[in-house]
């Protein structure tokens, strides 16, 4: 598979970031988005994830890499600049905000595209309509009664990052027994997952 100039295998990668917030959340999220895709959407990915540093040489072998959590983000120099390179060489990173982790987050972000903001990703925008049409973000879990909201960073007018707020999607990806979502919400969370993955191979 071939994304700017890089070419990836059908793997995908979970970031290990520092800070001390857990990077490690939800640990079935993961693996049931990647079976729900290899089994809807013709996806052949590997269905154990890789856990990657930052700023590892390593990262540039995914085509998509996962971030969650629900505290505090820290990236090194290092890492600042191995995750922006791999951004505008073709990679794509997913946030999943489990509930604490915006402010840090954006504050992260900005040291890697300082010249960059997160904008809201309009409806119409293709992430929203791959295998699976959506009107906008599906909203998983409440926090504080706000709207699900879908941000992206756009460089050079591709999205690199889409990052989901309010919506708590990975949590819909995890195991059915572990927060006991109704059927046709967790439905709605693998789906939109699989729209980001798909996004992410093909552009």
């Amino acid at each position: 598979m071939m994304l700017g100039h890089l070419t990836y295998a059908q793997e995908v990668g979970i970031l290990k970031y520092d800070g001390g917030g857990d990077w490690y959340a939800n640990p079935t999220a993961i693996p049931n988005l990647i079976r729900f895709c290899n089994e809807n959407i013709q996806t052949n990915i590997d269905e154990k994830p890789d856990n990657i540093e930052p700023e590892s040489k390593e990262l540039f072998s995914y085509p998509i890499v996962f971030l969650t959590g629900h505290g505090n983000v820290y990236f090194s120099e290092g890492a600042i600049n191995n995750i922006r390179n791999y951004l505008i060489s073709g990679g794509f990173l997913h946030i999943s905000d489990n509930y604490g982790l915006d402010s840090y987050i954006r504050r992260e972000m900005r040291k890697v595209f300082p010249e960059i903001e997160f904008v809201e990703i309009p409806f119409d925008h293709a992430i929203y309509h791959q295998s699976y049409d959506f009107k906008g973000l599906p909203k998983i879990h409440e926090h504080d009664k706000k709207p699900a909201q879908g941000y992206g960073l756009f460089y050079e007018g591709r999205l690199v990052c889409f990052y989901d707020y309010e919506s708590d999607l990975s949590d819909g990806w995890e195991d059915e027994t572990v927060h006991n979502d109704p059927p046709d919400v967790r439905l709605k969370a693998l789906q939109m997952g699989a729209n980001i993955i798909s996004y992410a191979f093909k552009n």
